[in-house]
């Protein structure tokens, strides 16, 4: 098998484009910048006319999928996964707060992480790519559809749906996710011309500290939790899913780790009916992780742009981000792509804030698959106890998840 080339990581390309955009910046020709301008404005134009379009396509059939298959145990996992991944937010949300005004306190507050359009550079031109509906009618329109699916007998438009999907993952794949690198290039040269990388660097070093001390808290949370309910030593639980950890944390993907997962899952105890349920719908739908790095992230870019914090409508947001990510699987750098509708729509989020968003969510992505993989394990322990007796479903749902590139789903 031919070694890929490290270039072809994604990961390795989002850094060299933040760290080429920082040093261009310091000596590009005006004309020559504004090159890059216009194609950051045509590329976050089309960004948003493709993210209702991709909250539709995607989260629909997700919700749709949650409907069929497993019954009730499908519901329970489900719940489960759904209430661990806002209590991650939650958490993040509380420390955020509470840290941020002394933790963030030497960066000076930057009053326009401007985008290109707004600065004294603009691009050469801009095309305006009005979306189709905004961001809560795709919300809604998901919602209300992928319910119904659940509801009506047939396949048809289930299906339909399935093949929106796959047409926009190829969009993704195809545009979005190859473009990505030189987006973010632009976007940190820009910083750079504008005099602001210096507070946008030293911010974000520290909330990814931050990230990584939190999620070993979230996951010593989750499994002295799991441990206290099925009666077990929640050191030696997390201590048996150190390889499906390390594999996610080299992978990037949690679907990848799902055959390593389910072995870790067995060296705990729990039965293979059971694994093999509940593993996989939890690679797809638990994002605790990922839902924490969002969390620290978004606040710390309203908190340095001066953005107003109201506790109600980021709790609303945390609620929203829940059920949106069950979205993520199948997308290269999939929570944080579908994260943006929620992000723009909710918080008020412009391009160049998702932009660092991005950039920053994927610089460290694989330690949040790898939060997201070892807190899977915790709920198969806790569906182990709770099914007890009285039956497993066998586990079909694996068959369902996919791996899109090799690059991180999550």
């Amino acid at each position: 098998m031919t070694k890929k080339p490290l270039t072809s990581h994604l990961l390795v390309r989002v850094l060299l484009g933040i760290v080429l955009g920082i040093a261009c910046g310091l000596f590009f020709p005006e004309p020559l910048a504004r090159v890059f301008l216009t194609f950051n404005g045509l590329f976050s134009a089309f960004l948003g006319f493709l993210i209702p379009l991709l909250i539709v396509g995607l989260v629909t059939p997700a919700i749709g999928d949650l409907g069929r298959g497993a019954g009730r145990w499908l519901a329970v996992t489900a719940a489960i996964a759904y209430a661990s991944t806002v209590l991650s937010g939650v958490l993040a949300y509380v420390v955020a707060r509470g840290s941020y005004p002394w933790l963030l306190g030497g960066a000076q507050e930057v009053d326009a992480l401007a985008n290109p359009e707004d600065s004294a550079l603009t691009g050469f031109f801009a095309l305006e790519m009005e979306p189709v509906f905004g961001v809560m009618t795709a919300l809604l329109l998901a919602f209300c559809l992928g319910v119904g699916i659940t509801l009506i007998p047939g396949d048809t438009l289930h299906r339909t749906m399935d093949d929106l999907r796959r047409i926009i993952m190829r969009i993704v794949e195809l545009v979005i996710i190859p473009l990505l690198p030189v987006y973010i290039f632009g976007m940190f040269m820009s910083l750079t011309m504008n005099g602001q990388i210096l507070t946008v660097v030293a911010t974000f070093l520290k909330v990814v500290v931050l990230a990584v001390v939190l999620s070993a808290v979230l996951l010593s949370l989750q499994y002295v939790v799991a441990g206290a309910y099925a009666g077990r030593n929640p050191a030696v639980l997390a201590k048996n899913m150190l390889p499906a950890f390390a594999t996610a944390l080299g992978t990037s993907s949690s679907a990848a780790t799902i055959p390593v997962t389910l072995r870790c899952a067995e060296a705990n105890g729990v039965r293979s009916s059971v694994a093999g349920f509940v593993v996989p719908l939890s690679a797809t739908i638990h994002l605790a992780g990922s839902t924490m790095k969002i969390v620290l992230f978004s606040v710390a870019i309203m908190t340095i742009t001066g953005m107003p914090i109201d506790d109600l409508t980021y709790l609303g947001f945390i609620l929203m981000l829940g059920v949106t990510m069950v979205a993520a699987p199948g997308v290269p750098g999939g929570a944080i792509m579908a994260a943006v509708g929620v992000l723009q729509g909710m918080l008020g989020f412009d391009e160049t804030a998702v932009a660092l968003m991005i950039a920053t969510y994927i610089a460290i992505d694989s330690f949040g698959t790898a939060t997201n993989v070892t807190g899977d394990g915790a709920i198969a322990v806790v569906m182990d106890k709770l099914i007890g007796d009285r039956g497993a479903p066998s586990g079909p749902v694996a068959d369902d998840v996919e791996v899109v590139g090799g690059s991180s789903a999550r």
